[in-house]
């Protein structure tokens, strides 16, 4: 009888010990590494999902936020990480989307280094502005940054996000030329742009929400397909004649490359059952954020498809992040 090589033989004694190491998952706490601050939408994204995975699992789900870098700190840090199931990044359209094409090297594979599990949630987007700068309308902010140049400024979550080649996309389609100011996080820059240090913003809904409820920012235009119920007088790009300047931000719970495949589908259940709870979906739906899900191939080809579609944006803008 012809014997098997150690090494196989080896990975095949063990392969009943994995199956039940995957299946008892998991054991101990799961750290959750967001790239921004508190106080975001990713931020809420991730803090309502932990709370629900770590009920619904036995185990807490740990939000550790690394801000930093346009994402690739924290991205960097799950990509390197142990494949077991205890370190997750909550990935988004900076980290898988936008961000490969912004830098000339990243420090991680977008594709490679990952497993998907769950697309979380998906934001339309809106320019936003201090409620103060004298104009009620994109139109005529484009005309009072050309009158004049460079005295207005846009904030981002940070360079290579979407906020930013946003930014850059509305600069380079409609010549206004306004000033980028990065932060870390789009928390942070609302907070300036309601207090008047920067004028503009592109962003998702969240993390503006209480500043368009105080009064402190207005609504320019909708960066989306249709005009939106927190602004319904606030038209599309399309409608106002810039078709090109369209995104929406996005969500995903992803895992290092090599996670054992059980615990992949452990956690895309859970996800898949957990945003199709009503509560869920109120409660993030009342910030702006509509539920997403799906399974673990569903979300590759949906990062897939987003780095393919930027990539070209990116080109056309002339921005880098670098």
């Amino acid at each position: 009888m012809k014997r098997l090589p150690f090494a196989i033989f080896s990975l095949l004694s063990l392969a009943p010990l994995l199956s039940a190491y995957a299946q008892n998952y998991p054991l101990r706490p799961v750290r959750l590494i967001v790239t921004v601050p508190p106080g975001g939408a990713a931020d809420l994204v991730a803090r309502v999902m932990a709370q629900k995975l770590g009920d619904s699992l036995g185990q807490t789900l740990v939000v550790d936020n690394r801000a930093g870098g346009g994402g690739q700190i924290a991205a960097e840090t799950v990509a390197k990480a142990q494949p077991d199931g205890y370190t997750m990044l909550l990935g988004s359209i900076t980290t898988h989307g936008i961000g490969p094409h912004m830098y000339s090297k990243l420090p991680y594979d977008p594709v490679r280094d990952f497993a998907p599990v769950c697309l979380f949630a998906t934001m339309p987007m809106i320019m936003v502005a201090n409620a103060q700068l004298p104009v009620k309308s994109a139109g005529e902010l484009i005309a009072l940054a050309k009158s004049k140049p460079n005295s207005i400024s846009f904030a981002s979550s940070g360079s290579g996000g979407a906020p930013h080649l946003v930014g850059e996309l509305f600069k380079s389609v409609t010549g206004a030329p306004i000033q980028h100011v990065p932060y870390k996080g789009s928390a942070p820059g609302a907070a300036d742009v309601a207090g008047g240090q920067v004028q503009l913003m592109f962003d998702a809904l969240a993390p503006h929400l209480p500043h368009l409820k105080s009064g402190r920012t207005k609504v320019l235009a909708a960066i989306s397909p249709a005009r939106l119920p927190i602004a319904p007088d606030a038209p599309t790009m399309t409608e106002l004649g810039f078709p090109k300047i369209a995104a929406s931000i996005w969500y995903g719970l992803m895992a290092p490359a090599g996670t054992p495949r059980t615990i992949v589908m452990k956690l895309n259940a859970e996800s898949n059952r957990i945003l199709a709870l009503a509560d869920v979906k109120e409660r993030l739906g009342g910030a702006g954020i509509d539920t997403a899900g799906g399974s673990p191939e569903d979300f590759a080809k949906f990062i897939r498809d987003e780095m393919a579609k930027w990539g070209p944006v990116v080109k056309a803008s002339g921005a880098k992040a670098d």
